[in-house]
């Protein structure tokens, strides 16, 4: 299992399991597959709904809880210094867990939430209840505000990124700022046929004699971005992880770069309305 070193210390698998719109019970099915597989990373988040059904997979794995690493996430509705601390301990008590791994703030609402929020989860963080802090969601202005003004820089960045919208400025930020950058909708999300059709993934398909959605992933491993595939059916959550045994050439991690078309399908941080 490869991990990273997040600029703290602590290492996180780079490899995980989403579990946006998972029900309860896919999210429970879906969790035990993946730790079964070898995942030892699960993503959820407050408004996802299912963080107890998450908590309960873990607990039924039996995996001890120091070779696992949970990410879960602020809600909109709760930023502010201290519902932000409400809202993780309601997370905590939800997952039946005594810390949280990573704890993200889920999406960027305004300058002051911003920085009451953060400010909450820096003190978590000194307490030892989240392991490592971070955003999803942000932009370069948005994390610039952050690390000027609070004492810890964000450990992950985690914004949307595939083989359509390759951020590669902005992981040249998060780098030069030693923040991991994580990948959420690496496959393309609902616009998944996209990139199945896409001649050049099916070349490289070909080529290395993976799927489609294993040559997206293992782009994004080889450069060093952690990526979270959400899937609820076990034969894919397994592929999904299948994907440390072949790494992809320079010429063709440039021929995937050429993909690139900066094309968002979740709205952009500045123009939140939810």
């Amino acid at each position: 299992m490869k991990r990273v070193s997040l600029h703290n210390g602590v290492f996180m698998p780079i490899v995980g399991l989403g579990t946006w719109r998972s029900s309860k019970e896919d999210a429970y099915n879906a969790v035990l597959s993946a730790l079964k597989a070898g995942y030892r990373h699960i993503d959820t988040a407050m408004i996802y709904g299912n963080e107890e059904a998450v908590g309960k997979a873990i607990q039924d794995s039996n995996i001890p809880r120091n070779e696992l690493f949970i990410t879960t996430k602020l809600w909109n509705s709760d930023q502010g210094y201290e519902t932000t601390k409400q809202a993780f301990h309601k997370s905590l008590k939800n997952l039946g867990l005594e810390y949280i791994d990573l704890y993200l703030i889920h999406w960027f609402k305004g300058y002051e939430q911003s920085m009451a929020s953060y400010k909450a989860m820096e003190e978590l963080h000194e307490e030892g209840l989240a392991k490592a802090i971070g955003v999803s969601n942000y932009n370069v202005h948005h994390i610039t505000n952050l690390i000027e003004n609070c004492k810890i820089v964000p450990h992950v960045l985690q914004v949307e990124t595939h083989i359509a919208l390759q951020n590669h400025f902005l992981q040249d930020f998060c780098i030069e700022n030693k923040i991991q950058m994580e990948a959420y909708a690496p496959l393309m999300s609902s616009h998944i046929e996209e990139m199945l059709s896409n001649p050049v993934m099916k070349e490289l398909a070909n080529k290395y004699h993976k799927t489609i959605p294993q040559i997206a992933i293992r782009w994004l491993i080889d450069r060093s971005v952690v990526v979270i595939p959400k899937s609820v059916t076990e034969s894919r959550i397994i592929a999904n992880y299948d994907v440390f045994d072949f790494k992809i050439d320079q010429d063709d991690m440039q021929k995937i770069k050429g993909l690139n078309q900066g094309k968002k399908f979740f709205p952009e941080p500045d123009n939140v309305i939810f």
